[in-house]
Parts: structure tokens; sequence; C-alpha cells
């Protein structure tokens, strides 16, 4: 499970800095964020102990990795392209999904015409596939996750981006106590939030990204 987890955070956060660049804000290329090394995404709390803490408690696994940092002011038009540095991130990640899904079904059916029957290549076909399934749930689950429109989830970013100037102003208000209302959410599930909307859209793309029936 590490190896599909840390390479979907680090291509999460290298998207919004790469986008970013293009739209007119350098600021993730200054300090050294447009790379694909994990160790310049990896946050402390967010990517480690935060894992390891709703696991133990809520007996599911959330956690961020360090935000790339972008001055929005810097962007050639702020408004609309704050939109696509705020999906890029769940973009990547779809596609990423979608990439360890197929190859996924690729490799089950090399399988299924007697590639297994050879002990060596079995041996290392196992794990390869594991990856890739857990590639396919843990990029469905990142990009879901952070398109939920509370700061400082790339939801909101989208949501800023759309919302008129006053009603966009007043939504980013929130950001300081975005967490808090995160925490709120995934540990209490008011109205079902997670349970009845989240999850469920969650294991549905996995499915169907694992060509799984739907049904």
């Amino acid at each position: 499970m590490a190896i599909p987890v840390i390479f979907a955070i680090t291509m999460h956060e290298a998207a919004h800095g790469w986008v970013a660049n293009k739209l007119g804000d350098p600021t993730a290329k200054l300090h050294g964020r447009l790379t694909l090394n994990p160790l310049a995404h990896i946050d402390p709390f967010g990517t480690i102990i935060l894992p390891l803490l709703s696991y133990l408690f809520a007996g599911f696994v959330i956690g961020s990795a360090k935000p790339v940092p972008v001055n929005f002011q810097n962007l050639r038009n702020p408004k609309r392209d704050i939109i696509w540095v705020g999906a890029a991130g769940p973009g990547i990640n779809l596609i990423m999904a979608l990439g360890c899904g197929i190859l996924l079904q690729v490799l089950v059916l090399l399988s299924i015409y007697g590639l297994s029957r050879y002990r060596i290549i079995s041996m290392i076909l196992l794990p390869i596939l594991l990856m890739l399934k857990e590639g396919v749930k843990w990029n469905v689950l990142l990009a879901i996750f952070n398109l939920i429109p509370i700061p400082p989830l790339d939801g909101s970013r989208i949501l800023v981006g759309l919302l008129p100037h006053r009603q966009a102003e007043a939504f980013s208000r929130i950001e300081p106590y975005g967490l808090l209302i995160i925490t709120f959410i995934v540990f209490l599930n008011p109205l079902g939030f997670m349970s009845h909307i989240i999850w469920p859209i969650m294991s549905f793309l996995t499915r169907i990204f694992s060509g799984m029936p739907v049904f």
C-alpha cells in the first residue's frame, strides 16, 4: 500500500504546482515543489501522525501532504485559474486511478491466459496486482475527498473560482476553521455525509476503475 499512496500524494501535489506555474505563478517551482521526490511533499502531521490517529481511533485512514505554495495573485486570471489549480490534484489522481485500473485488468487477463503457471512470474505478478489495486483505491480516495468544498481542500478553491466575488470572499472567511470542520465531518459524520455520500461515491468509482461489477 505504501508505494501507491506515496506516489498518489506526490503526483497530486506536484500537479497543483505544475498547473500554477503554467498559469503564471512560479512560487511552487521556486520552493522546489515541482518534483516527484516524495520527501519534498511529506508533512509530519498530515502524512504520518494524522493517518495513524485516524486509523487507530476511527478505523479508516485520512491524511494530507504538505500543501504546495501558490500565490493566486500571480496567476494571469486569478478568478478562473484558481479553478484549474484546484482541480489539478484530483484530476491527476483520477487519471492515475484509471491507469492503474487498466493495467490491473491487463495483468489479470495475462494471468488468466497462463502466465501465472510460471512460478517466477507469479511471484512478481501478485505484488504488482496488489499495488495496482491499492493504487486505484487510494487515488480515488484522494480525488473525491479533496473535492469536498471545505478549505483547505481543493474543492474549496474550485468553489471560490465559481462563486461571484462577494460570495467567494464570504466563503473564504471560514478557512481558519476549515480543519476543525473537516475533522467534525469525518469523525462525527453529520447527516450521514461521509457514509451516505462520500464513501459510496468512492466505492462506485473504485469498482468501475477496477473493472468490478457496480451492482
